[in-house]
């Protein structure tokens, strides 16, 4: 960590790097951070808001709107999935500079997570607009909604870091990964509320504590809970909640690191 700090500087270049390159070229430019998320949001609002009437839960001031049920978990969902996938793929999309300069090499992860938490702030700013406009104001829940971001960075570095390493020595990683996110998103209430998970009635309490133990167990499910308790609901999430969320995001950038430091070494000659 002391190395990553005296090297803030390069660490701020490789971050504006990220943010000119990423839209270069387009004619939209950095309004597609926008226009993604919308895509996604009326596609799902169309399929399970429309289609298949999923009913969201109530939100503050007893407005009940899926899109904006759905915004409040999505966007902490897609910023988590870019910095897994932007960071697993940052090593060997930086072989060239790994080979020929010698610096801290976990800063081409952070720099990917920095870059997308300014997408994040962004849309996130958007979906705070757009709470006022429906009557859910949502400003004296901004700061531990900001600092939920924050945290929710630094679990998703820690995967970052982890799969970047195993992204170089075993490449069929990224595979892996791509099919494991297709199932946590779909395993996480991004999409649903959690009360359709509460609901299932398996035939034995032995089967309603497996399906409960394996379900809450993915720490994403309570990320995503906390983001529609601050945002959506206007409440503070459940001790237990805040609990697992500071936990997973101390555990994986520990493990993270530490996996990192561990591998770092031989990268260039992997790479």
């Amino acid at each position: 960590m002391r190395v990553t700090l005296a090297s803030r500087e390069l660490l701020g270049n490789l971050v504006m790097r990220e943010l000119r390159g990423k839209y270069k070229g387009t004619s939209l430019g950095w309004f597609w951070s926008l226009l993604n998320p919308l895509a996604s949001t009326l596609i799902f609002s169309v399929v399970f808001g429309a289609i298949l009437r999923v009913t969201p839960t109530v939100g503050a001031g007893g407005v009940q709107n899926y899109t904006l049920f759905l915004l409040c978990a999505l966007l902490p969902w897609n910023y988590f999935s870019g910095v897994v996938n932007g960071g697993m793929g940052s090593l060997l999309g930086n072989a060239n500079l790994i080979k020929k300069t010698s610096f801290p090499r976990e800063l081409l992860v952070l720099a990917t997570t920095a870059s997308l938490f300014v997408t994040f702030l962004i849309e996130m700013a958007v979906l705070a607009v757009a709470l006022l406009v429906f009557g859910v104001n949502p400003l004296i829940w901004l700061v531990p909604t900001l600092l939920l971001m924050v945290v929710l960075a630094v679990f998703a570095t820690g995967l970052g870091l982890m799969l970047a390493v195993a992204n170089v020595y075993f490449r069929d990683s990224a595979h892996f990964v791509a099919i494991g996110l297709q199932v946590l998103f779909y395993a996480t209430p991004v999409i649903y509320p959690i009360t359709l998970v509460s609901d299932v009635s398996p035939d034995s309490l032995v089967a309603r504590l497996h399906i409960d133990s394996l379900y809450f167990a993915n720490p994403l499910v309570h990320y995503v809970e906390a983001f529609r308790d601050l945002l959506y609901e206007h409440q503070v999430p459940s001790l237990s909640t805040i609990l697992v969320i500071l936990l997973s995001a101390a555990a994986s950038i520990c493990v993270g690191w530490t996996v990192f430091n561990r591998f770092s070494g031989r990268l260039a000659e992997e790479l």
